[in-house]
């Protein structure tokens, strides 16, 4: 139970920024918190959080820690939940959030058929690309694709997702193949304009010394927009290459219309995660339906058939 409690404690203090903010939704001492850290780190041998009197910080294997943790403690809630149902049917209203061209593909489908199965849940689902205020407008849960931003809310990490760059098998007959990140200079680069979001460019891991190092490129052409989408359609009709996620290209990649590149290169995927307010009792409804998503974004050939 008191490794437990460190556990509980360490997400506290590292979501809430503060032992103070820790201890007074807690209701005890702030010093019982920092004891509970001092005896956590001291069993795991590691340093997990950096504490001034201004701030505090995670270390790199708090942050790893973190997420770790977060889900377990999710998990134990789902099961908590599971056993106090008492077979119990899911019910009541499931409202939840995605971005618009991944929710589109890869979750609105999937909701009549969560909803076949519990058929007492009612379902809203908002398709935005914005970053919804989860507990501020009312939604249980979120899907987001990419690195996750130090937050206040729970993240299981579903599946991953990495970037490639990609092409018709016509363009690339036209044009040749580009061997490293380097020669995208010389080709028609599809990529987000400037007013976009994407600022640091298209991602690679490239060699250097006996390691590697992550680097971002700008690579350009004579067309650009604002909208993935519509940069994603330009690739299809070969105008030329982009940098695109598995999850937007990789039935095409199957059936031969677009073909990866320089996948030696390619940067280490982020994920794609499900996002819920931090709740000591995650409504049944939430649980099964991030356990609907993980089961089926786990199967294999999933985002093949997509």
């Amino acid at each position: 139970m008191a490794k437990f409690k460190q556990i509980e404690t360490f997400v506290a203090v590292a979501t809430r920024g503060s032992l103070t903010a820790a201890a007074r939704a807690e209701d005890v001492a702030p010093a019982i918190i920092g004891r509970r850290l001092d005896a956590l780190e001291q069993r795991l041998g590691v340093k997990l959080l950096l504490r001034t009197t201004r701030r505090i910080t995670l270390t790199h294997e708090g942050s790893a820690f973190l997420e770790d943790c977060q889900r377990l403690l999710a998990d134990f809630a789902s099961a908590e939940a599971s056993v106090s149902a008492g077979g119990v049917k899911a019910s009541g209203h499931l409202r939840m959030t995605a971005p618009a061209g991944f929710g589109r593909r890869h979750v609105a489908p999937l909701v009549p058929r969560f909803r076949e199965q519990h058929s007492d849940v009612s379902i809203s689902l908002n398709l935005s690309d914005r970053v919804v205020d989860l507990a501020g407008e009312g939604f249980d849960c979120a899907v987001r694709v990419g690195d996750m931003p130090d937050s206040s809310l729970v993240s299981v990490r579903l599946a991953d997702n990495r970037r490639l760059c990609v092409a018709t098998p016509a363009y690339l007959k036209r044009h040749g193949t580009p061997q490293h990140p380097a020669d995208l200079a010389r080709f028609d680069c599809l990529a987000l304009s400037s007013d976009a979001s994407q600022t640091r460019g298209w991602a690679f891991r490239v060699p250097k010394g006996d390691s590697t190092e992550l680097v971002y490129l700008k690579p350009g052409g004579p067309l650009d927009c604002s909208d993935g989408q519509v940069l994603h359609d330009w690739c299809l009709a070969g105008y030329g290459i982009a940098w695109r996620s598995t999850w937007e290209v990789e039935a095409e990649i199957a059936a031969g219309s677009l073909v990866a590149l320089l996948e030696d290169f390619a940067a280490p995927a982020n994920g794609i995660y499900a996002l819920f307010p931090h709740a000591k009792h995650l409504p049944l409804r939430v649980r099964l339906w991030i356990d609907f998503l993980k089961h089926h974004y786990g199967q294999p050939g999933f985002w093949r058939a997509q």
